[in-house]
């Protein structure tokens, strides 16, 4: 039976050479990292009313900006290897030799998600709240790269679970090996790095868990994960001996953790007492009219209504004929100047819907087809109704038919109800009653009997 180890083993190798080309362990668990936390972060935002494809529009922003954060604030903490006594700058610039600080990756990484998201035209808080888990995801896979580079380890223990460390050649990515050809061994220390990995991993759990339980919004799931983060990074960062830089006694990383820990916490109270809820839209205001212009555009309702403008009258046929205006000039083949004098043509200065400027040329035409509708119709109220003479053109019926429309033109059926009674006889109604005979014809009176017969009917007489 085999003894479990007395102690975890860490690699002698984080390097390996294909071809010309070197592939480091630590380099892959970050890039394994952003692969998982852009994943779940698109997940994530698509279930918040965001779109597919924009998480990797705003993570091509965030991760360089990030990456180059998180340098500056190694070298800037950490500063003596590389501007110190017998440093090298040059190696500030060896990304791929470990050492990122999360605070810059952070601080950076936010500025640009904020110009991915802006040109995406997304609001920042809800999408830093979708990213959140995500990120310390990323964070917890990361630390597998600082177990590649024996780095990030606390104090001597003698715990089962103590770290084996070895002496590490940064450069050449191996093991510094003894006169006997073995690694040599510096000795057994709490492996923080797996400590952190632990816990961001609660984190990430913690988060998903209560954001679905209490719908956080305006950046508060986002805070809530600093402040998570911050409170086990104080005591891991406690337990670490590797050199760092200290004020007051304390490690530079723990008073940054303080700090943002604190300032977490403070937008936190805030936001739930001046913002509560949750955004109703992941869309900046100007994009969200946007969205709801083409969304109402391409609704079934919408697309009814241009298919039936764009059967109007005053459009063309499919065939490229031209189609009934119910201008009879314009049918007739008249021109504009045919029409100069026309008060009823819309295109006239003088017509109250005449507008100066570019306008919609369907619009147009349909608002000249209903005026001179309208126009046809007060022609016919005045020339006695349907009976009265129409205008050419009159006759022309709606897309649906007689009826079928919002107006009726009585003209086809007063003609056909005319054309039944053609051949009746125009006394019908007399037609089964005899011929009274002609009475015979008084004689002729004299004139002074008409003369009196007058004046009676004039009702006075001379006085």
């Amino acid at each position: 039976m085999t003894a479990l180890p007395a102690t975890i083993p860490s690699p002698t190798q984080g390097v390996w050479t294909i071809g010309p080309l070197p592939v480091r362990a630590y380099a892959l668990c970050i890039l394994v990292g952003i692969v998982v936390a852009v994943w779940l972060t698109d997940r994530r935002w698509r279930d918040r009313g965001g779109r597919e494809g924009q998480v990797l529009d705003i993570a091509a922003w965030a991760v360089p900006f990030g990456i180059v954060g998180g340098r500056l604030y190694h070298v800037a903490s950490s500063w003596q290897p590389y501007f110190g006594p017998g440093g090298h700058p040059v190696q500030a610039l060896y990304i791929w030799e470990g050492g990122l600080g999360i605070w810059g990756a952070i601080t950076l990484g936010g500025v640009g998600a904020y110009i991915g998201a802006r040109r995406a035209g997304v609001l920042l808080p809800p999408f830093a709240d979708a990213a959140a888990p995500g990120i310390v995801l990323a964070q917890a896979i990361g630390r597998l790269g600082n177990w590649f580079n024996n780095e990030l380890y606390g104090g001597p223990t003698t715990l089962p679970w103590g770290l084996q460390v070895h002496q590490w050649d940064a450069a050449a990515g191996h093991a510094v090996t003894g006169p006997d050809g073995r690694p040599v061994v510096l000795g057994t220390f709490h492996p923080t790095f797996l400590y952190e990995l632990l816990w961001d991993v609660a984190v990430a759990v913690a988060l998903l868990v209560l954001d679905r339980r209490f719908r956080f919004g305006h950046g508060r799931l986002f805070a809530l994960y600093v402040l998570l983060y911050t409170l086990g990074r104080g005591w891991i960062e406690a337990l670490r001996v590797d050199p760092a830089n200290h004020i007051l006694g304390l490690r530079l990383n723990l008073w940054t953790s303080l700090l943002v820990g604190l300032g977490a916490l403070v937008y936190l109270v805030l936001s739930f007492r001046l913002r509560p809820g949750r955004e109703t839209s992941v869309y900046r205001a100007d994009r969200a009219a946007a969205e709801h212009d083409e969304d109402a555009a391409s609704s079934p309702a919408m697309t009814r209504w241009m298919d039936w403008v764009r059967t109007r009258p005053s459009r063309g046929g499919d065939d490229g004929s031209k189609a009934d205006t119910g201008d009879p000039k314009a049918d007739a083949g008249g021109t504009t100047e045919d029409r100069k004098d026309d008060p009823d043509d819309p295109d006239q200065p003088d017509h109250p819907d005449h507008e100066d400027g570019d306008r919609d040329p369907e619009a147009s035409a349909n608002a000249r087809w209903l005026v001179r509708l309208r126009a046809r119709r007060g022609g016919q109220d005045r020339a006695g109704g349907p009976t009265g003479e129409s205008e050419p053109g009159a006759e022309h019926q709606p897309k649906h038919g007689a009826g079928s429309g919002r107006w009726r033109v009585a003209d086809d059926a007063d003609d056909a109800d005319e054309a039944d009674h053609a051949d009746e006889p125009d006394d019908a109604d007399d037609a089964d009653e005899p011929d009274e005979p002609d009475e015979p014809d008084e004689p002729d009176e004299p004139d002074e009997h008409r003369a009196r017969a007058g004046d009676a009917a004039g009702g006075s007489r001379p006085s």
